[in-house]
């Protein structure tokens, strides 16, 4: 979990170019026929991984060209200030180009970028068609350049040569990186920055510097631009003043955009909405002919978003849209939605739209941040942020060429984060469907853990209380006492006083009848059972999180047979985890992807699962007893799913550790095995609350 993310997008090509004994490592990420864009790089404190965030978005309509400017990245770390020059970076830029065999491109760039943007543009007018400056940086354009020469050189202060060379860099790097994401809740970006800044050493970033500030001013080069220019600043940067901005596209004849509130890094802090304003000028720069096509007598229609960490979602949201077509018959229902949520639509017949291709996996960037039966749910969702920007930017493609009436959105983050964000976006009705509300520190994260969840909370608050408009409807699938009564973090209200007041409740959706006693008979009867036979079902979801699990219940087999001789297992690895990858055992059955899965767990006399919510209520509601081993540092199992099942008195919670000893295992399966229950009813109307809540909005 320390290393650095898989990106949402592999580059189709990766190379070097080379110019005056320098090496640039360069990505290409191929649209054939499509303008290119240059995504500049900026100051060698950070790679060119900074472009992170729009990088997909901006390679599904362009050809997209990267490099690590000299000093950082993949690329050669000459040395003297000479190296850093103005001039340098945008030679290197040209060299980039015919290395990548690029003709013509618009140029994209943060920060120092926008000086080797511009000498670029203004020596080779016919390679750039156009230049995007964001926070740009030359001081030299407000006439400060000489001033900021002879405070570096100073020994006070800490952007000095002498701090960072004399042991004070990473508090320099901690201390600026901090103003440079001065905008409340900017944790992520700043701790992204921080781990890329430690991959330079200070004496490299002291010829950077001393390179920027011995270059030439760039007024009379901005002069000389003839492309289009758009300059993008933030009223609150902290790091380079918006004047510098104005002054910018006053001298290139450009247009300025300035976001309010924004700092240095606007382009990671506010991703949609610079990488929009990209893609506008793009297109503006290289006209495309769009056709659209409208129906005053078209259908209404539903734009369905079902999380895809697990199979529960999927289960309940067809069990919604169901009722819901009962309500509205002409409804079309289209879903966007990946694996495994897909191996649940298909067979259902339900129409997964085209554009689902373009999301990004979470269920596997999250199953390489899992340990063995141990998941920090809370810094794995951290980690998705560039897949979170990716997956909403295709969800807004997909508004922007179709019209629906409703976007309905369970646990689809993303979506719900960036609308909140970018509340102009909003053109549909929307609801918000979620059966926890809440991050939850764990035990053993400390201080920070605590600061970091109670951010995250506080963030939602605000958005909430900021643009209440975005949401039409907020769903709870549940009932207000299977909220946790805890705090969001210190200071902040209680959630389940919060909750009470912003949702509604639909109660549970199972999103399947629990079968009766007959109907069990017959289940027992088709799956091969005698009469004498106990069948055990181990199954641990959707997700490929749970292989170690089933491995140590395998393990424990030949000791629960020995004490429950007539017993079978079923272990179910769901549609992440290959079967022939699990040893085989005497009495135990081992499946892949189980459809009917509900099914089976009402027909066993005991279940062994994660702490999954669906799962464990998909139990509750059959009435089987069930051991439950909630994966380690996974707060929504630990605390949510936990307190919910014990408010229907419902499983044993055992821990992983416990069932490490194989006799210990074995002994809960045969004290649990056909155990009498008498858990809480689970509502069976779910469903048809649910649906009745989001038929309001069409």
């Amino acid at each position: 979990m320390n290393g650095e993310p898989r990106p949402v997008r592999e580059a189709d090509q990766r190379g070097h170019a080379r110019r005056a004994g320098v090496r640039l490592a360069f990505q290409v990420y191929d649209n054939p026929g499509r303008p290119t864009v240059l995504l500049m790089p900026t100051w060698s404190i950070v790679p060119s991984k900074f472009w992170k965030a729009q990088v997909p978005y901006l390679a599904r309509h362009f050809q997209v060209v990267t490099f690590d400017g000299r000093g950082s990245g993949e690329s050669d770390r000459p040395t003297g200030g000479e190296s850093y020059v103005d001039a340098e970076y945008a030679a290197d830029a040209i060299a980039v180009m015919d290395a990548t065999n690029t003709d013509r491109a618009v140029l994209v760039a943060l920060s120092r970028g926008d000086a080797w943007s511009v000498l670029a543009a203004a020596h080779h007018p016919e390679r750039v068609t156009g230049i995007v400056a964001i926070g740009p940086a030359s001081g030299s354009l407000i006439g400060v350049q000489e001033q900021e020469r002879q405070a570096w050189e100073s020994a006070e202060g800490k952007y000095t040569r002498q701090y960072w060379l004399n042991g004070g860099y990473d508090d320099f790097v901690d201390w600026f990186f901090a103003r440079m994401f001065a905008e409340p809740h900017s944790t992520k970006q700043i701790e992204d920055a921080v781990r890329w800044a430690h991959e330079i050493d200070p004496a490299t970033l002291v010829d950077t510097t001393a390179g920027r500030l011995s270059s030439p001013s760039i007024e009379d080069d901005c002069r000389k631009v003839r492309c289009p220019v758009l300059v993008i600043h933030g009223t609150g940067d902290r790091i380079r003043p918006h004047a510098i901005g104005e002054r910018l596209a006053e001298l290139t004849g450009g247009s300025l955009v300035l976001v309010d509130g924004a700092g240095h890094g606007v382009h990671a802090r506010d991703p949609v909405r610079i990488s929009l304003l990209v893609k506008e000028f793009v297109d503006r720069v290289h006209p495309v002919t769009r056709r659209t096509r409208t129906s005053r007598t078209r259908p209404p229609r539903a734009l369905y978003l079902s999380s895809p960490i697990g199979l529960g979602h999927a289960r309940r949201d067809l069990a919604i849209a169901s009722e819901l077509r009962r309500l509205h018959p002409r409804l079309q229902v289209d879903w966007l939605a990946q694996h495994p949520v897909t191996e649940v639509l298909g067979p259902a017949g339900e129409r997964v739209h085209p554009a689902s291709a373009w999301l990004a996996g979470e269920s596997s960037h999250v199953e390489e941040d899992a340990g063995e039966h141990d998941l920090h749910v809370f810094e794995a969702f951290r980690r998705l942020d560039s897949v979170l920007v990716n997956n909403f930017m295709v969800f807004n493609d997909v508004l922007d060429a179709e019209r629906y009436d409703l976007v309905i959105g369970d646990e689809a983050w993303e979506v719900d984060y960036f609308l909140h964000e970018n509340p102009e976006l909003k053109r549909f009705s929307f609801a918000w469907l979620t059966d926890f509300v809440g991050w939850l520190p764990m035990p053993d994260g400390g201080a920070r853990e605590q600061r970091l969840t109670a951010d995250y909370n506080l963030d939602m608050i605000e958005q909430r209380a900021r643009h209440r408009r975005v949401r039409d409807r907020s769903v709870f699938v549940g009932n207000p006492d299977d909220v946790i009564s805890l705090p969001f973090g210190e200071g902040l209200p209680a959630i389940r006083e919060w909750t009470e007041q912003n949702f509604d409740f639909s109660g549970y959706v199972t999103g399947f009848d629990p079968p009766d006693d007959r109907e069990r008979a017959a289940l027992r009867t088709r799956i091969g059972l005698r009469r004498d036979e106990k069948l055990c079902v181990v199954t641990v979801g959707g997700s490929g999180v749970g292989e170690s699990l089933l491995r140590r219940v395998l393990d424990a087999v030949p000791a629960a047979v020995e004490r429950v001789p007539a017993l079978r297992f079923l272990v179910v690895t769901g549609p992440r985890i290959d079967p022939d990858s699990l040893p085989g055992r005497p009495g135990v059955e081992i499946r892949g992807y189980v459809p009917d899965l509900p099914r089976l767990l009402a027909a066993c006399d005991l279940a062994v699962v994660q702490g999954g919510l669906t799962t464990c209520m998909e139990l509750t509601a059959a009435g089987r007893p069930f051991l439950f081993v909630p994966l380690r540092h996974h707060f929504e199992q630990n605390f949510h799913v936990r307190h919910r099942l014990e408010r229907y008195g419902a499983g044993r919670c055992t821990t992983y550790d416990q069932v490490a000893d194989r006799d210990v295992l074995a002994a809960a399966i045969a004290g649990e095995i056909g155990r009498e229950v008498g858990y809480r009813e689970v509502e069976a109307d779910g469903a048809a609350r649910a649906a009745a809540l989001l038929a309001e909005l069409l």
